[in-house]
């Protein structure tokens, strides 16, 4: 089979990146990043630190996103003429640092195009995510310490912060639970398609016998509330527990009942922050994430009567999506799109990226076809 001419692959990746660009708007990026920039040059924008931070935040993304776009028009210019050069001189290395070239900037247009398949209502929201250890025992609490992990080392890899509300250890190792927030413009967009079940396979160190094990753990991803959500909370559907913070193997963290658990008593959500000092913030950051519980709960119920309007059923993404085996063999294989990946080290290290944008083209393929 011949090879595709580098010329017409070039001019093919030029034409997919001006369909990029007509969606992203770059034109009302620019007017953004220059309100942003007046936002941030006001002497008063510290006065509130969680605000600043969010508008410091925002600007940071879309100057990144830009910069992207823009870098990515430059390198298709340069590697025409890197192609042309290597031609006239007959350079062998100029050719195969050409094709190199070809096969990054393929890969990058194909990320910076996943990006503008993220236009849910909700999907430009920081992401709240939940792990919750399942069956598996001992195995399972530990198996959800690694993914707290791999998610923390995702966010640290792409220089997003991140923010954790509360973990709840497990007796002998690992957690039963965390709650944190990934402080990024689309990271619930980004990251909604890791909502479900993760399954772990291999040789547990926790079994003198040297047996396999097959642990679970649960993944919620939500977006993080905004001033403009409508959220009714009746104060007597709380039910606000307070408890000392204590870290791993129970060890107290902080000498005062400054821990917060609110149960709310119409859904049986229960959510709880300790990382906070005072009583009175960990209630607040209790509040946001049930806040968070909630609109997704409304969400998913007004998706699921129009589901019934329409006569289909409710796409769901909460069960099993991805199996991780480190024994016998080790692959990671996610179970909706069939990617996979030979190094699951790798993976457990935040080298989700080929995951998720494999991810959010079947939803968006899941979702158009409803």
């Amino acid at each position: 089979m011949a090879d595709i001419d580098p010329a017409e692959e070039i001019n093919a990746l030029a034409g997919t990146l001006r369909s990029i660009q007509d969606v992203l708007d770059l034109d009302s990026m620019r007017k953004q990043v220059e309100e942003l920039e007046q936002q941030v040059a006001a002497p008063d924008l510290w006065d509130d630190p969680e605000q600043a931070q969010k508008v410091t935040s925002k600007l940071s993304h879309l100057q990144g996103e830009l910069n992207r776009v823009e870098a990515l028009g430059r390198r298709i210019d340069d590697l025409t003429v890197l192609f042309e050069l290597a031609a006239e001189e007959d350079d062998a290395d100029t050719k195969a640092e050409a094709d190199k070239e070809l096969a990054a900037l393929r890969s990058d247009i194909g990320a910076m195009e996943v990006r503008t398949l993220l236009s849910g209502e909700y999907d430009a929201r920081e992401a709240l995510v939940t792990i919750n250890s399942q069956a598996g025992g001992v195995d399972a609490a530990d198996w959800a310490e690694m993914l707290l992990r791999m998610y923390l080392r995702w966010a640290e890899r792409k220089g997003y912060s991140t923010e954790v509300y509360d973990t709840s250890y497990a007796e002998e190792a690992g957690i039963k639970s965390a709650t944190f927030t990934i402080k990024s413009p689309y990271a619930y967009g980004t990251l909604r398609g890791e909502h479900g079940t993760h399954r772990l396979v291999r040789i547990s160190p926790f079994d003198n016998q040297g047996r396999r094990q097959t642990s679970f753990a649960g993944v919620d991803i939500v977006p993080v509330v905004e001033q403009t959500d409508h959220i009714d909370i009746n104060e007597d559907d709380l039910r606000v527990d307070v408890y000392r913070s204590s870290g791993p193997g129970g060890q107290g963290v902080n000498t005062t009942d400054s821990a917060v658990r609110i149960t709310h008593i119409p859904t049986g959500i229960v959510v709880s922050c300790q990382n906070e000092r005072s009583q009175l913030q960990n209630r607040a950051s209790a509040m946001n994430v049930l806040q968070a519980k909630l609109l997704e709960r409304k969400r998913q119920e007004e998706a699921e009567k129009m589901s019934e309007l329409r006569g289909a059923s409710t796409t769901s993404w909460g069960t099993q999506i991805r199996n991780y085996v480190l024994h016998p063999y080790q692959i990671v294989k996610d179970l909706r799109t069939g990617h996979e990946a030979g190094n699951p080290t790798a993976v457990l290290d935040g080298d989700l990226d080929d995951f998720i944008e494999s991810e959010i083209r079947w939803m968006r393929r899941q979702e158009s076809a409803e």
